[in-house]
């Protein structure tokens, strides 16, 4: 074995804007692409999940997959898992903090449903997340819903955030 089998394996993601669709971002993993959606600073908002939606994705994501996988591991019942991130910007100096709704599918007793619910504490991007964020987690036992007329833009995430205006040279 060499040195170089010990190496950590890194997996990058490239964002660059496509000047074949006005600017708009797109994101690169492997030979996947997806849209990222926000302002191009030119006064159009491109379609797609904007960061804090990618940044609330990768927690449900991990989540999903810890509680899955600790299900798996304890022999548990879980049928179906899903989880739903909301991401809310600290103002006036407090913390951003995550909402994480978990619902658990399976004939799982009290004890279970409990055990999983700490389990989506041990998600590794929670963990990372959780050093300048709060992430309150609660059961639910109805899939979760958005409505869209309700959710903040990003653009209003960005005008409370002091982001000094830089110009393109």
């Amino acid at each position: 074995m060499t040195s170089q089998d010990n190496a950590p394996k890194l997996r990058e993601v490239v964002v660059a804007s496509d000047p074949t669709n006005h600017g708009a971002m797109v994101g690169h993993v492997d030979t996947s692409q997806f849209a990222i959606g926000g302002p191009d600073g030119v006064g159009h908002v491109s379609p797609g999940p904007n960061p804090y939606d990618l940044l609330s994705a990768s927690l449900a994501a991990c989540t999903a997959m810890t509680v899955r996988f600790q299900a798996r591991r304890h022999k548990l019942p879980l049928e179906h898992v899903e989880v739903g991130v909301s991401f809310y910007h600290g103002a006036h100096g407090e913390r951003d903090s995550f909402q994480r709704t978990l619902v658990l599918d399976g004939e799982l007793d009290a004890q279970q449903r409990a055990f999983l619910l700490e389990a989506a504490n041990l998600c590794p991007v929670g963990e990372i997340l959780g050093i300048s964020a709060d992430i309150h987690t609660r059961a639910d036992v109805t899939t979760s819903g958005h409505n869209a007329s309700t959710q903040a833009s990003y653009e209003d995430v960005l005008g409370e955030l002091q982001i000094p205006y830089v110009d393109a040279d």
